[in-house]
């Protein structure tokens, strides 16, 4: 039961050990972008690509869903990304229903563990299997395995360093149902408990009288989905504010002088921004209505007299 990539790797893995799947439960299809095409979900995909039986429901506790699980007869359900699951879902199979969860549980509990993770700027992480019960991310823990956060990780880099930790993690796991040579580690509490929940528009905007750090970690904690940004006044024949994306970015040893937000353009192949600390230059980032490109093609095009530098 899953919807993304990350699912689709784990899944992927399952197979290629040798294990039978008799049944893939994704998201409805749905509309998706300008255009509203019909997306489906990468789990689908990769279904239909492998003639997987696939199962879509709008409720997962639609009695004609359940029944259909329950004629599978499946030993155990695996859930990757998914939704949170009924009792009437999660406890029907013999050997138990457990998640895959990119964090090293109880820490970073929630929809977005990868992207917290880096930007509250950890250098540890890892993946954890559990058994599902009626709250989220709080099941018994089967096993564990860390992964090492680098300065220079990203949000995208972090999340496939753990989906390929995860496919490992999700076939040990399999064995030890099938072994039941376990025994499930109660989450114990600890003095502080960091949460994941999902990314809003406000946790993505950036606060340029922060520390260089701080900032530096939120970028590269939402880089390249979805996306750190700031904003900047166009003052061209149509004044507007334009949202800026920044999606990778250095801090430099200068000591930032002018307000918080002020842009500085060195020799038109260096952009500086101040920040509370030091100043931050910026790598890579996408103007609204174009698309994200390195800093030096960026100012090859960039009329700066058009725009109020300044960052807010």
């Amino acid at each position: 039961m899953g919807t993304p990539e990350f699912a689709v790797t784990i899944l992927d893995r399952i197979i290629q050990e040798g294990h039978e799947v008799v049944g893939v439960v994704t998201t409805p299809d749905k509309p998706a972008g300008r255009g509203q095409h019909i997306h489906f979900s990468d789990v689908k995909r990769y279904a239909l690509e492998h003639n997987l039986f696939l199962m879509q429901p709008e409720k997962m506790k639609d009695e004609a869903f359940v029944a259909q699980l329950q004629s599978l007869n499946a030993d155990v359900f695996v859930v990757v990304a998914f939704r949170m699951l009924p009792k009437v879902v999660y406890a029907m199979p013999p050997k138990g229903t457990f998640n895959v969860h990119a964090s090293l549980l109880p820490q970073y509990r929630g929809a977005a563990p990868i992207q917290w993770a880096v930007i509250n700027g950890e250098t540890e992480t890892g993946v954890t299997t559990f058994l599902l019960d009626e709250h989220t991310d709080t099941g018994a823990i089967i096993r564990q395995s860390a992964v090492e956060i680098t300065h220079e990780d990203t949000a995208g880099t972090l999340h496939d360093k753990l989906m390929f930790a995860g496919a490992d993690i999700a076939v040990e796991t399999l064995r030890d149902l099938e072994s039941g040579d376990f025994t499930p580690m109660p989450q114990t509490g600890e003095a502080e408990l960091k949460p994941a929940p999902k990314i809003f528009k406000e946790d993505m905007l950036i606060h340029w009288d922060d520390t260089a750090e701080r900032i530096y970690n939120k970028i590269r904690g939402l880089s390249p989905y979805p996306a750190a940004f700031s904003r900047i006044q166009f003052n061209g024949n149509t004044p507007r504010t334009l949202s800026l994306k920044i999606l990778g970015c250095e801090i430099t040893d200068i000591k930032s002088a002018e307000k918080p937000g002020n842009i500085t353009i060195v020799n038109d192949k260096q952009l500086l921004i101040s920040t509370k600390t030091r100043d931050i230059s910026v790598k890579i980032l996408q103007l609204e209505g174009k698309k994200p490109m390195d800093v030096k093609k960026f100012l090859l095009g960039f009329r700066h007299t058009d725009y109020t530098l300044f960052l807010f």
